[in-house]
């Protein structure tokens, strides 16, 4: 079998609270991996920890990752040969696996309590050792584990760390070595019998048999305690006890040079989303960070990511999430989406403001096609749509202006005749078209008043779109119509 069609990777997030940009990018990174090597991609639910994870996340998580357009191979969902693929469903799996590990000797119980962790660890503090486990309850004798035992102690599974160093190479990273007193012996059941993280994912992995695992820099820590039981699960006859290949992505950092978190507003993926960011715009930026497709390239398709990812060309250092870099990104991909699919994509926005119902018109869907060329360029997110074509689609009972707008511009008896001079001119039309528009109003706004076009055409602007930002004026007259063009104009003038 080939390497290519033996990738096997996955993605395991937790659904605690809202899904976030770095989330993101290490599904992109692992997603386009396995596309480029032709292997499976699986999506594995880490929701172990009932006290945190909920169901509404869960359901975001899938929403989320529809929306991105991660397709996923083996998971929620669909299935596959390794199902269950949630973890709060594979509770008998683990369980059976720590007994294996007790039984034959690669892990132990320890009947140490907390405090007497603290204080062994105090100790040690002073005496210029390295702290952590320090092995207390590794052969404990049979009347020691009694007295443990009448004293009502629950123990913890702890897994046997050899005793020598453990070296990988990572393939972000290279060669990375931990040394044994740097990673003691580490608890893989809590005391009431709930698996921890440090047991179900390897086991998983290995019951999986999942061939590369791309993850956080931050898990970067327990890779050896892993590769340690992957050796030992292959020694009680799950899988061959190799690790597989790791690969620690950099941290996405902040504002301040802060690891970015769940709680900063720039992280959260929903709000992108509602934002209207295209999925396409913002996993390109994402890919960005800690990744190029050239030195000299930035805007690239995902097929192209596909074809050109290799893990290796991951740069190892922190990257830094750059909103505006990544609004200039998705602005660039929304103006290359042809004028069809610019308008299809915006109807959802439209109709979460209440501008458009359920079902939308054949006159409505024709008056966003119009529009959509009018403001392609303007535009640097979906959700824009609401101000920048709102106003060909409201009824005019229902239309509104800016009032910082109308404040500056209408409610003075410059606009009001800026308004009026523009009302009559237009009134006089015959033919109602963009030409015939922009005529009538250069002769009374500019020639007749002697104004200068900014000042000419910004009262008649926030008259009949709201806002002194709009598509083109002309063009927005015409699709808008003489009749409700007329109102507005008439009602901007007793503003």
């Amino acid at each position: 079998m080939s390497e290519k069609s033996a990738v096997r990777v996955r993605f395991c997030p937790s659904p605690t609270g809202s899904p976030h940009v770095g989330l993101a990018r290490t599904a992109l990174f692992n997603w386009a991996f396995a596309r480029h090597h032709g292997g499976t991609f699986v999506f594995r639910i880490e929701d172990t920890d009932a006290a945190r994870d909920s169901q509404e996340s869960y359901e975001t998580l899938l929403e989320v990752m529809d929306w991105l357009g991660f397709s996923w191979d083996e998971g929620p969902e669909i299935g596959g040969p390794h199902a269950p693929y949630r973890q709060s469903e594979r509770f008998d799996v683990y369980a059976d696996v720590a007994r294996r590990l007790l039984e034959a000797g690669r892990a132990y119980r320890c009947y140490c309590s907390q405090e007497e962790l603290d204080e062994r660890n105090e100790r040690a503090r002073k005496e210029a050792r390295t702290p952590g486990y320090d092995g207390h309850c590794r052969e404990l004798r049979a009347e020691q584990v009694a007295a443990y035992e009448a004293e009502g102690r629950r123990p913890v599974v702890r897994l046997r760390m050899p005793d020598r160093a453990i070296a990988f190479d990572d393939l972000v990273r290279g060669e990375i070595t931990f040394q044994p007193e740097h990673v003691p012996d580490y608890v893989l059941v809590r005391g009431n019998g709930h698996p921890l993280y440090t047991l179900v994912n390897p086991v998983d992995d290995a019951l999986m048999e999942i061939t590369h695992v791309l993850r956080g820099e931050d898990l970067l820590s327990s890779t050896p305690r892993q590769i340690a039981l992957y050796e030992a699960l292959g020694e009680i006859g799950i899988g061959d006890g190799t690790p597989p290949r790791f690969g620690h992505l950099p941290y996405v950092m902040g504002q301040g040079n802060k690891k970015l978190s769940k709680r900063d507003p720039e992280s959260n993926l929903l709000g992108y989303r509602d934002r209207g960011f295209l999925p396409e715009g913002l996993l390109n930026y994402l890919a960005l960070l800690g990744w190029a497709i050239a030195e000299d390239r930035d805007i690239f398709s995902m097929d192209e990511m596909v074809a050109a990812f290799d893990i290796a060309r991951v740069n190892p250092n922190p990257a830094r999430f750059d909103l505006k870099k990544a609004e200039a990104i998705n602005a660039t991909h929304l103006r290359a989406l042809s004028v069809d699919e610019l308008a299809e994509r915006m109807v959802p926005y439209l109709q979460r403001a209440g501008i458009l119902g359920e079902d939308v018109t054949e006159e409505q869907r024709r008056l966003l096609g119009a529009a959509a060329p009018l403001v392609q360029e303007r535009m640097g997110t979906l959700g824009e749509a609401v101000e920048m074509v709102g106003f060909l689609l409201v009824d005019d009972r229902a239309f509104t202006r800016d009032p910082a707008d109308t404040a500056k511009l209408l409610a003075t008896d410059d606009g009001r005749a800026v308004v009026q001079a523009a009302h009559d001119a237009l009134a006089a039309l015959s033919t109602w078209d963009t030409a015939s528009i922009e005529e009538a109003l250069r002769t009374a706004l500019i020639d007749g008043l002697g104004l200068k076009p900014r000042n000419a055409f910004g009262p008649v602007r926030v008259a009949v779109t709201g806002r002194r930002v709009s598509p083109p004026l002309f063009e927005s007259l015409e699709l808008l119509g003489r009749e409700s063009s007329l109102a507005r104009l008439e009602d901007a003038g007793r503003a």
